[in-house]
Order: structure tokens, then C-alpha cells, then sequence
């Protein structure tokens, strides 16, 4: 495969992004993603995407403007938090979060223009729990909504679907999108109870008024393991994209479901990332000529992350996700 077959958003301004020593979403865990691609030799064969921060303007067109400037405010003012003590900033958070936004948007843009036929976004602060005019869990802005919204308004698109696996429910990204029919936001998440964040994403939570069926959220039970997830997204989610024939699909990336994790109780393993993306690019090569951009959320046990992001990214360039995995481990 050629390098253009999968593209690269990263800066090293994203480290900046300083949430304090015995904080678990750490700059190190973007050092470590990047030591883990670069070893198995996928830095090489991926193509970096120019990209400049989202302006207000654009944020705005998922975040409410008051909220917008909200942010923008309080890292300008020294404020260590905004909204829950849990989501840290520090003075320059509000510019970082901008450019995660804005290297997703120019993602989007470079898959549907061809430059690249897939991208992998390796940014912080995560975004899949902003809502509108709320932070929250760890997120100040919501980047996979800013890619979904860009494609819909920038290039005319219908039907772009999100698939969200982070381990926590993408509560912001589903109440951006669920009164709406051409964004599918399908989630495959930790039952709500089971895990204490953020008691949304029930089974019946389907979507509002038009929205409604464009919602499509799979809980799972404490301690489902691989065969379990591999199940529930052959059995309910993928009918559901297919059904829909999105014209781009969105991946919210949360590396957080693995079994040493402490931020939740399900059980799979590295290579299991590489099975998802798998099945996730049949279903874009299926419906929307293989496009299809992957935004870092969670992912915290740091002695795994990097393994489970090669093989997602393995599977990105068209390899096989276990193989991935299987050269890094042989290089040890």
C-alpha cells in the first residue's frame, strides 16, 4: 500500500495541553502512540496532513458562541478546570482543543478530496463528551461533531455516519446529532450503571423527532470480552450502518475497553482493535469508496495503548490488524 492510503493528523502542540501531573488523560499518552507507530514502521507509510485551528466560527457550529468564548475566557484567565474539576485546562487549552477541531475538519477534507483515501487523528484533549455549551470528561470541544458537521455543510454530504467505541457513551456527540437524520451515530459503550460515566447511551435512546432510528446505542455487560464485542457489532451495529450506506464514516477511537484499563469493566485485548477497524473499513469501502477518518478519544493504560492503536492503524493501511501487533511485539 502507499503511504497515501492513510493520513496523519498530529502537532506536537497537543502535548501542551498540560491537565497536571496525576492526570490520566496525559501528554504521554500521545508519546507513547507515537513511539508504538513509529517502532512498527506505520509512521513511515502515513501521510501528515497540513492543518491550522478551527476559528471560533467554526467551532460554533456545533458549540454554542457564548460557549465558545467561554473556554477561550478561562484558559486566558489561569482557570484549572472548566465545567467539572475532572476536564483540566491550562492557559493554552483553548488554542489546542481549536486545532484538534481543526485537524479533524482538515481530515475530512483530505479524504474527500482524494489526498488520502483514510486518516487517523492523533489529537488531545478528547472530544466525544463536549456537549453544546457544556465540558465535560476530559473534552472542551466536540471534534468528530466538527468533522460530521464539516462534511454535511462544506461537501454537500447526506448520510455520514459515527461509530463510537470508546468504552464511556459519546453522550455530546449523540445530543449534537440525534434530532437529525443525516448523521447516524451508532456507539458501542459499557452499560450505563455498570460504569460510572456518563449514565447515558441506553439501549431505547434511539433519537428525537426526525432523528429518530438515527441513534443506535449497544451497551455491554460488565466483563465482555472480545467474542462478546465482536458479537454485538456483527449482530447490531453493522446491519445498522449498512442499512444507512453513509457516504463517510467517522470513527470516535477510544482505546479504553482493554482489559487492564481502570477506567472500565469490559475485557478486550490490542488485537481486538484491529478486528473493529476491520469490519469498519469494509463497511467504508461497501458504502463511501473507502473513506473514512479515525479521532483519538480515551485510552489510558499506557503499556497497551500503543499496541492497540497500531492495530487499528495496521488495519487503516489495509494489513490486518493483528499483524500490526504482531510485528511491533517481534521488534521488542
Amino acid at each position: 500500500m502507499c503511504a497515501a492510503q492513510c493520513g496523519w493528523v498530529f502537532d506536537r502542540r497537543f502535548l501542551q495541553h498540560d491537565t497536571g501531573d496525576d492526570h490520566p488523560e496525559s501528554p504521554e499518552r500521545l508519546n507513547v502512540i507515537l513511539r508504538a507507530l513509529d517502532k512498527a514502521g506505520l509512521l513511515a507509510r502515513m501521510s501528515p496532513i497540513a492543518f491550522r485551528q478551527a476559528s471560533a466560527e467554526e467551532l460554533a457550529r456545533v458549540h454554542d458562541p457564548a460557549y465558545v468564548d467561554l473556554v477561550r475566557m478561562m484558559c486566558d484567565a489561569g482557570f484549572n478546570f472548566v465545567g467539572s474539576r475532572e476536564t483540566r485546562v491550562s492557559s493554552q487549552s483553548y488554542d489546542i482543543a481549536a486545532l484538534a477541531s481543526g485537524g479533524v475538519i482538515a481530515a475530512c477534507d483530505a479524504v474527500m478530496r482524494a489526498q488520502v483515501r483514510r486518516a487517523f487523528c492523533a489529537v488531545r484533549p478528547p472530544g466525544h463528551h463536549a456537549e453544546f455549551d457544556q465540558a465535560m470528561g476530559f473534552c472542551l470541544f466536540n471534534h468528530v461533531a466538527q468533522g460530521a458537521e464539516h462534511l454535511v455543510r462544506r461537501h454537500g454530504l447526506t448520510r455520514v455516519a459515527i461509530l463510537d467505541f470508546d468504552v464511556h457513551h459519546g453522550n455530546g456527540t449523540q445530543h449534537l446529532f440525534d434530532h437529525r437524520s443525516d448523521v447516524l451515530y451508532v456507539s458501542l459503550h459499557e452499560r450505563p450503571g455498570s460504569i460510572g460515566f456518563p449514565l447515558t447511551g441506553e439501549a431505547d435512546d434511539a433519537g428525537i423527532g426526525a432523528g429518530l432510528g438515527f441513534t443506535l446505542n449497544v451497551p455491554l455487560d460488565r466483563g465482555s470480552g472480545p467474542k462478546e464485542y465482536l458479537d454485538a457489532l456483527k449482530r447490531l451495529a453493522l446491519p445498522r450502518l449498512d442499512a444507512f450506506r453513509p457516504q463517510f464514516l467517522l470513527v470516535s477511537a477510544g482505546f479504553d475497553a482493554l482489559m487492564w484499563d481502570n477506567f472500565s469493566n469490559l475485557n478486550l485485548e490490542p488485537e481486538t482493535y484491529g478486528r473493529i477497524t476491520e469490519l469498519l473499513v469494509d463497511v467504508a469501502e461497501t458504502h463511501a469508496e473507502g473513506r473514512m477518518v479515525s479521532v483519538l478519544e480515551g485510552g489510558y493504560y499506557l503499556p497497551q495503548l500503543g499496541l492497540s492503536v497500531v492495530a487499528h492503524v495496521s488495519a487503516m493501511l489495509g494489513e490486518g490488524g493483528s499483524s500490526g501487533v504482531r510485528s511491533l511485539e517481534s521488534r521488542e
